[in-house]
């Protein structure tokens, strides 16, 4: 029984109880495998970057920071991609005012709250399916909502604070609405609204648990209300126009294409024809399970996961509605991005406690080898984009020398803000620390070097095993040096740019992939104003001289 009334399918004793030795050791070894994902990420999340990479991060802190540090409270209030931003800009400037800016805190805070995520669903789950059902369930709800699909969240945590406070909040609205706590509900669905635009559909979600539930009238229709001047409001006060490399046609095939591609995203790692269909068929078996559970009685019971599943299904068409683009993206459709992977979690986790609560006579063991295989496939098939999110990441560390050495023109070659530099700089913000370094164990920005000494490296045509280029020719101050360079068939530690009286006056990034050559690539950026400029690389405890092809 549920709140007096039946449960859906339920059948005198189908319900199975915890009872003896083996069910308490079966749970606590659900507990256990569920604490497997979450701890994957955390881990990821410990060891990311400690600078942030994403132009959006100094965007906003230069938009809302002050020359000297201080928070402008005005500015917070404004839009970021259209979108109200007001909490992510606050976590940004306290991140930057407290820890410098350290990308793992905020990578930590992600995980901490998809962590509550998990924890948050169980709650909605009927006692009456018993323990061993309830922990089965909240392992697979732990392996989608960790997924490896969406490690871009914890990688960077720009992309995290900026989707996930906003789920999160949404996700216990609808917890609280399940549960009747209606006031408490309004009040995350609110907080929600000032995270980002994922929370704007969560009212109607809301509306739709209440109306499951058979609420009162007006605990039904106030969050509706609520939800139409809030998405009102926005539309009335958002900036014109696409939002950045967003088709404004109205395109029903491309988006309808990037809808079902969110949906399915955890089934395909790279192929958008899979990830369509199997968003689709996410699609139809959610519909057939809402409109075989709400005839029946007692469907308060799964009053939270209609509006779990709806709200999914809203965050994918506000991805298809505006994000959908005619450039070309990684995967090949803008849905398969791993951030968006979000939705489809939601989804998924609806559909899974739909199939458990609707069909409870189900034997033990094949809902939980069901669920917990659905979950392991999920994160198997996305174990590639972890790497590719690594991958792509990479090449921005070289912002971190561009903004020590105000090289502002570089910095708008990776579209960030270079008026963020004296608000960095004022906040004591990575990389305007006394930690910072150029990552060669020992010559820093302004010391001297003997560049006579360097080795002369082979140019690409060589056969032997050290050998290396530079591509961007002549070789200039205050722009983005790349090229690619060996040693040992290794890749080098570390590289330094060195002006003409020995001084080092940039550096950067190495060991990056590169689709033009197997070799390990670099990139690097020299302050503005020097000049005569020679890259030198470092393996093994010797500099390396790095040539252009016209100088050799």
């Amino acid at each position: 029984m549920v709140g007096g009334v039946a449960l859906i399918g339920q059948r005198g004793d189908s319900v199975v109880r915890v009872g003896g030795r083996r069910d308490r050791l079966g749970v606590a070894a659900l507990w256990l495998v569920a604490a497997v994902p979450a701890g994957l990420a955390l881990w990821t999340a410990v060891r990311a970057s400690r600078f942030q990479v994403l132009l959006d991060y100094w965007h906003v802190l230069a938009k809302v920071t002050a020359d000297d540090g201080t928070l402008l409270p005005g500015m917070v209030a404004t839009y970021h991609l259209d979108q109200p931003f007001v909490v992510p800009s606050l976590l940004f400037w306290a991140d930057a005012a407290w820890f410098g800016g350290d990308n793992r805190v905020l990578t930590v805070l992600t995980v901490v709250l998809l962590a509550a995520v998990v924890v948050l669903l169980p709650a909605m789950l009927p006692a009456s399916l018993g323990a061993v059902r309830r922990a089965a369930l909240t392992a697979g709800f732990a392996f989608v909502v960790f997924s490896s699909h969406l490690a871009e969240l914890w990688l960077q945590a720009t992309n995290g604070i900026s989707w996930v406070p906003a789920v999160a909040c949404g996700v216990a609205a609808i917890v609280l609405a399940h549960r009747g706590r209606a006031w408490w509900a309004w009040g995350m669905a609110a907080v929600a609204c000032l995270c980002f635009g994922a929370g704007l559909p969560v009212w109607f979600a809301v509306t739709l648990t209440s109306a499951v539930r058979r609420e009162r009238v007006w605990r039904v229709a106030t969050p509706l209300l609520a939800g139409l001047v809030v998405v009102g409001f926005w539309l009335v006060t958002k900036p014109s126009g696409p939002q950045s490399l967003a088709t404004s046609a109205v395109d029903p095939d491309r988006r309808l294409s990037v809808f079902t591609a969110v949906v399915g995203g955890l089934w395909s790692a790279d192929q958008p024809v899979v990830a369509v269909i199997a968003g689709g068929v996410t699609v139809a078996v959610l519909v057939v399970l809402a409109c075989s559970v709400l005839p029946r009685p007692g469907r308060e019971a799964v009053s939270g996961w209609l509006g779990l599943g709806a709200y999914g299904l809203m965050l994918a068409a506000l991805v298809a509605l505006g994000r959908t683009t005619t450039v070309a993206v990684a995967g090949g459709n803008v849905g398969l991005l791993g951030r968006y992977g979000l939705a489809a979690a939601l989804v998924m986790c609806a559909v899974v406690a739909l199939v458990a609560v609707f069909r409870p006579g189900l034997p033990v063991r094949y809902l939980a080898v069901g669920v917990v295989t659905v979950g392991l496939v999920t994160h198997a098939i996305g174990g590639g984009k972890q790497d590719s999110a690594r991958a792509a990441y990479a090449p921005l560390g070289v912002a971190a020398v561009a903004l020590r050495v105000e090289a502002t023109n570089a910095l708008a070659a990776l579209q960030i803000e270079p008026s963020v530099i004296p608000a960095a700089r004022a906040l004591g913000d990575y990389p305007f620390t006394s930690d910072f370094t150029l990552g060669c164990g020992g010559p820093e920005l302004g010391q001297r070097m003997d560049v006579a000494s360097a080795r002369p490296l082979p140019g690409p045509d060589s056969t032997e095993s050290s050998k290396g280029v530079v591509d961007t020719a002549p070789v200039a101050a205050d722009s983005l040096l790349s090229g690619w360079a060996v040693v040992d068939n290794r890749p080098p530690r570390c590289v330094l740019v060195v002006d003409g009286t020995g001084t080092i006056a940039g550096g950067g990034v190495t060991g990056l992939a590169r689709p033009d050559t197997p070799q390990p690539g670099w990139r690097a950026v020299a302050a503005p104003g020097t000049t005569d400029l020679t890259v030198l690389v470092l393996a093994d405890g010797v500099f390396y001289r790095v040539d252009t092809d016209n100088e050799r």
